[in-house]
């Protein structure tokens, strides 16, 4: 890297930054002006960008930003002139023109000696003409000829030539362009206090933004119904939820058919329902659910819009999730061991504002050892009094919710099973107590596996 004063080409980059800094900032501005905003992070921010957009510094930074970009916009290509001598070597190099058009491309050699052996092409003077010409660049020509550099003309430095045209570039633009160079820094050299950093800080979260707005007018126009969260009014100890036509995004950008039905549900959290028991049939859709219920609080608290019909909430502090882990991660406690160490973990950090979302937890061991150490979990989050979704297959863990709801006298858990319409998934949930035989039942009927039907056609 050179060290000298910055060139022509860091002054264009930096005027490059503050011409986005201004733009930014008035965008920022208008978008703000007149929204009825009420998070303490966006007024915190529009105060922020008023402050800058009505400062004197920043009227003054955009009208000689303005003025340079008039003049460096049009800046297209820089005409030179090589004096030769007697031998036809390289006497000088000069500025000739700076243009607002690009040069045409043709072969090199072929160019030259086309206006040198037709006498009538030679000019008698430097003025432009809209018939000159020039050769790029091959990205594979590593080296000028050597006939150049036996001639002792040095147009480019050593090495490769593609990387350092550019820094070569650089140099004899300063020379040639002393004056607008000089106008540059002149004029940047004012706002070198101008730190940008405190805008461009905030474009991973615009883009986070406008990437989730194009991404939910994608789904809105397959015909997804979207609302915004709305945080329910406080209340002593309250930790609610009221979540109708709740759907699960992740299922619905999985599944491309525009028409195939998703199915929406209806959930809450109350002090009556604090702790949900969810049971079904396998692949009735209990993880589809309990990943649902936990996008929804992702969602509204990160400000963008929900997939459901309304939501009200008390936000969370922090969503804990209990998911079976790979085989190849619980080699040195064995399965159940690792899953009751997350657990206890978990259940250490979260507290009553948390949302805990366990999936088949403690289903790696027989079912009397499971449902013993589920029990007894279960019990530990009533009397912590944490909203929680455990999708399980161990229905006496929610038959004997009677029981655990005696040990609490704060806050409830209750049944909620994913509904089976004859042996078939319905995707539907409700609270109820768990159907377990019954949907087996139905099953046997539907594939002739009953008793009678086996004997009867034995």
């Amino acid at each position: 890297m050179s060290e000298e004063a910055a060139g022509i080409w860091d002054l264009m980059h930096r005027l490059d930054e503050l011409k986005d800094y201004i733009q930014c900032v008035e965008a920022v501005f208008r978008s703000l002006s007149d929204a009825a905003v009420c998070s303490e992070g966006l007024l915190r921010l529009k105060e922020y960008i008023d402050q800058l957009y009505h400062d004197n510094g920043f009227a003054e930074l955009k009208k000689d930003i303005e003025a340079l970009r008039a003049t460096t916009t049009e800046l297209r290509s820089v005409t030179l002139g090589i004096n030769l001598n007697d031998r036809f070597e390289a006497d000088g190099i000069g500025l000739v023109s700076i243009n607002s058009k690009y040069f045409t491309k043709s072969h090199i050699i072929n160019n030259f000696c086309e206006k040198v052996f037709m006498k009538e092409n030679i000019k008698p003077d430097t003025t432009w003409q809209e018939e000159y010409k020039f050769q790029l660049f091959a990205a594979e020509t590593s080296k000028m000829p050597d006939i150049i550099s036996r001639r002792g003309i040095a147009l480019v430095p050593e090495g490769d030539m593609m990387e350092d045209v550019p820094w070569y570039m650089n140099r004899i633009t300063n020379q040639m362009l002393s004056s607008v160079v000089k106008k540059l820094r002149h004029t940047l050299d004012q706002y070198v206090s101008v730190t940008i950093t405190d805008i461009t800080g905030l474009i991973p979260e615009f883009i986070y933004y406008v990437r989730f707005a194009q991404y939910i007018e994608k789904l809105s126009g397959r015909g997804l119904r979207f609302s915004k969260g709305t945080l329910a009014a406080e209340a002593a100890g309250e930790r609610m939820m009221r979540a109708k036509a709740f759907y699960n995004l992740k299922l619905a950008s999985a599944v491309k058919e525009e028409t195939v039905t998703i199915v929406d549900n209806d959930l809450d959290f109350d002090k009556e329902r604090l702790v949900y028991v969810l049971t079904g049939a396998n692949r009735g859709g209990k993880t589809t659910v309990t990943q649902a219920v936990g996008l929804l609080f992702v969602l509204a608290q990160g400000g963008i819009f929900v997939p459901a019909a309304s939501f009200s909430f008390h936000p969370v502090d922090c969503i804990y999730t209990h998911f079976p882990a790979d085989e190849d991660k619980t080699m040195d406690l064995g399965r159940l061991g690792e899953e009751c160490r997350r657990f206890r973990q978990i259940y250490s950090d979260s507290t009553k504002n948390s949302l805990l979302l366990l999936n088949e937890t403690f289903s790696t061991t027989s079912f009397e050892e499971g449902y013993f150490i589920a029990k007894d979990a279960v019990r530990a989050i009533l009397q912590k009094g944490i909203r929680t979704i455990y999708n399980t297959h161990m229905h006496k863990l929610a038959f004997d919710l009677e029981e655990l709801n005696r040990s609490c006298d704060t806050v409830k858990a209750a049944s909620l099973i994913v509904k089976a319409d004859g042996g078939n998934r319905s995707f539907k949930i409700e609270m109820a107590p768990p159907e377990g035989m019954s949907y087996a039942g139905d099953i046997a009927k539907k594939y002739g596996v009953t008793y009678e039907m086996l004997v009867e056609h034995a």
